[in-house]
């Protein structure tokens, strides 16, 4: 990446002027055609949008976009994007996300970002102070601090967002917290959130075989520190590297520990301690254990949740008769138990709930994640997953790694983004950035 600082004297030109607002300071200044967000669109005009990160998963997002106008795609993968580059063969294809914004900055209304977690807010950021709206990919970013200027900048640019929590929009979520919310098991002060799955692994590969022509190597590390290429770090792989990813936690925490923040309103929790196996200093953990305190909001009662990943589960399933599911989340409330997964749930014990009059459904159904995005885009309607809920959801979940990392409970100060009297937490909540490429 070319050197990005101010050259004192000098009439910046209109390119200059945008790439500096893209990356000095992300939103201290915006362009003055955008500062407010995009323009509003009729619901019926279709949108400009850009890919970032088309491959995989961004991949089948952009499949999600085909209604629209995809008028620019950018991946440094070229075998990857290939299906993507042939689904729109209209579109400008980029390897760069920095010169697809430069160029194509005045063409596009919205940006998609689906590459790996350490480059979510660098993209994101970069496109949102340009007054672009913004869908990306969970856990949303790579660190709390990150999502936290996510958060920040989204509200300040009044922009459309969404995180990539696809089963927000199912039917099965919405019929759990109506169950919840209309106090079928009472107050809920206990939830337990399992999943299988696992990252983690040994340490650095000592070959280094070399880097695949179509592969742009240095622009897929990034912002990450320097490191010769190896095949074990990609496709997908890349979650096992705190590097590049968040392990188990930030790959499927966002998706269910959704149900619980939706339906018992949490937000910040207060603190955060772990279990596990010893930490790795450069692959994630294989399987944790995830303690979170959360205050009361309101009149609702304080919640203490657990995660657990890597085929850990509570300990208590068989002995109170509960469905050991392969992934779950339980509800425990003073008059019984709901537990739930993606397309499915049960009230517990099922005896004591036998013929239960079910609360008629008081939660629309979702038009579609991604229809909801582009609406909102369009012409300013609300998201279910807007950055502002769902970047809270995302601070938590990174936060369960930041106390592994540390290896101590963790007492948050949310407002301040600080672990209290814990200050080696703060290299985790706020990472360091490769030359060139500081936020």
């Amino acid at each position: 990446m070319s050197d990005r600082r101010i050259r004192h004297g000098i009439k910046l030109t209109r390119r200059e002027m945008l790439r500096n607002t893209a990356w000095a300071g992300f939103g201290i200044w915006t362009l003055s055609q955008n500062a407010a967000g995009a323009p509003s669109r009729s619901p019926n005009e279709k949108l400009n949008i850009a890919g970032i990160g088309v491959g995989g998963q961004g991949a089948w997002n952009m499949g999600n976009c085909a209604g629209e106008n995809v008028v620019a795609l950018c991946d440094v993968d070229e075998r990857r994007a290939k299906g993507s580059f042939e689904r729109f063969p209209g579109a400008k294809k980029y390897r760069d996300f920095r010169k697809l914004l430069d160029e194509m900055g005045n063409q596009i209304d919205a940006v998609l970002v689906a590459t790996p977690d350490h480059t979510h807010a660098p993209a994101a950021l970069a496109a949102m102070a340009m007054g672009k709206h913004c869908y990306c990919e969970k856990p949303l970013a790579h660190t709390v601090g990150e999502v936290r200027r996510m958060i920040e900048l989204a509200s300040k640019n009044k922009l459309a967002t969404q995180m990539g929590t696809q089963i927000h929009a199912g039917a099965n979520y919405r019929r759990v917290v109506e169950l919840v919310q209309s106090d079928a098991i009472g107050p809920v002060g206990e939830v337990h959130v399992w999943h299988p799955v696992s990252y983690g692994g040994d340490g650095r590969p000592k070959d280094t075989p070399p880097i695949p022509p179509e592969l742009d190597w240095d622009l897929w590390l990034g912002p990450a520190p320097r490191r010769p290429y190896h095949p074990c770090y990609l496709p997908g792989t890349w979650r096992s590297w705190w590097d590049f990813g968040s392990g188990g936690l930030g790959d499927f925490g966002c998706h269910y520990m959704d149900l619980p923040f939706w339906a018992l309103k949490l937000r910040h929790p207060a603190a955060v301690e772990t279990e596990g196996p010893s930490l790795h200093p450069e692959r994630t953990s294989p399987g944790l254990i995830v303690r979170y305190e959360f205050p009361a909001r309101g009149d609702l009662p304080p919640v203490k949740m657990t995660w657990y990943d890597g085929g850990k589960r509570p300990g208590f399933l068989a002995e109170r008769k509960i469905p050991p599911w392969g992934a779950a989340v339980l509800f425990i409330g003073q008059k019984g138990m709901l537990i739930a997964d993606y397309g499915k749930h049960k009230l517990l014990p099922e005896d004591q709930y036998a013929g239960f009059p079910r609360p008629d459904p008081t939660i629309p159904d979702s038009i579609g994640h991604h229809a909801e995005w582009f609406q909102a885009c369009k012409t300013g309607s609300p998201t279910t997953c807007h950055f502002d809920y769902s970047g809270t959801l995302a601070e938590a979940v990174l936060l369960g790694n930041v106390a592994h990392r540390v290896g101590k409970k963790l007492q948050w100060d949310h407002v301040h983004l600080k672990a209290v009297g814990c200050p080696e937490a703060d290299p985790f909540i706020h990472k360091s950035y490769r030359e060139g490429w500081k936020l």
